[in-house]
């Protein structure tokens, strides 16, 4: 794939897809082809927005070497000609992530999206090795996952001007820490897609981006494809009063819940109000109770969004 083809189709608002599982934990990819389909038909087609698997939001850090690449091909094999998924990988040495960069791209995946190297303590001249020597052995888009708040540094300016020569790197989910710039994303925009990973796509779009994360996406991709329908369009005010409309209620959920378990358990929760229920999250993650699961239907009914009875 050449890499303004990777560029072309690693944008827009990135859907993180949950990982259905039985009451066991076992993955349940019947359930997994039925909702790929439903994605699609709702808009998340490869003009549009990707479709992203086994992210950590996806609880993809939880899934198995033998469990991710059976989540990966029923989502492709479900998601038709029309769409483009992107699988996620979790952090492992350069060998071992090249198996699996490969794997997955054998697979289907049209792009992937690759943490930093956290378990090594890189500096940045590891962090260029780390994604160059990856670029070289595969022939799919690779969108950088900036997870500096596992502990090695965030990737600095001049570390994305040197990755320049990495072919199949073309996209970073762009956060930084509070002393650094998050404009700092504008240096290099030409070259490579920015996606929103701070819940600011419209300072993102803004500065020339590309794109941005939102858990909400999987679960009303109307929602998500709207917000970034408005920046592409110019119209910044209305995006933003859209997306805030969400994001601010939705926010302040999540603390509340976090508060009594950590994890990725309100995307699972928002699935079951919608009567898309994808299971249980896995384990020491608690799922939300019938009293959370009502807070989270009344938000949504007052979204304007299909709710179950």
């Amino acid at each position: 794939m050449t890499r303004e083809r990777s560029r072309q189709l690693i944008r827009g608002p990135i859907a993180t897809l949950p990982t259905p599982m039985k009451d066991d934990y076992s993955l349940d990819l019947g359930v997994m082809a039925e909702l790929t389909q439903w994605w699609v038909e709702r808009g998340l087609t490869a003009d549009r927005a990707p479709i992203k698997v086994a992210a950590a939001m996806g609880e993809g850090p939880d899934l198995g070497d033998d469990e991710w690449p059976d989540l990966l091909k029923t989502v492709v094999d479900n998601a038709g000609s029309n769409a483009a998924v992107i699988c996620a990988l979790k952090p492992k040495n350069t060998l071992h992530t090249i198996e699996d960069a490969k794997r997955a791209e054998a697979l289907g995946a049209i792009g992937l999206q690759i943490d930093l190297p956290i378990f090594h303590s890189p500096n940045q001249d590891d962090m260029v090795r780390f994604f160059s020597d990856i670029s070289n052995r595969i022939g799919i888009g690779i969108m950088i996952y900036n997870t500096f708040w596992f502990g090695p540094p965030p990737l600095t300016v001049e570390c994305m001007n040197r990755l320049r020569d990495a072919e199949n790197v073309v996209a970073i989910k762009w956060v930084v820490p509070p002393d650094h710039d998050y404009d700092a994303m504008t240096e290099f925009a030409d070259h490579f897609n920015i996606i929103d990973n701070a819940s600011q796509p419209v300072r993102c779009a803004k500065n020339g981006g590309h794109g941005y994360i939102d858990p909400t996406t999987a679960v009303h991709p109307e929602h998500g494809l709207k917000v970034w329908d408005l920046c592409q369009a110019g119209d910044y005010d209305a995006a933003q009063a859209l997306f805030d409309s969400v994001k601010d209620p939705l926010r302040a959920f999540m603390g509340k819940v976090g508060r009594r378990s950590g994890g990725y358990n309100v995307l699972k929760g928002h699935m079951a109000v919608i009567g898309k229920p994808v299971g249980p999250p896995r384990l020491p993650t608690l799922p939300l109770t019938s009293e959370e699961l009502d807070q989270l239907r009344d938000l949504t009914a007052g979204f304007g969004w299909p709710v179950a009875n």
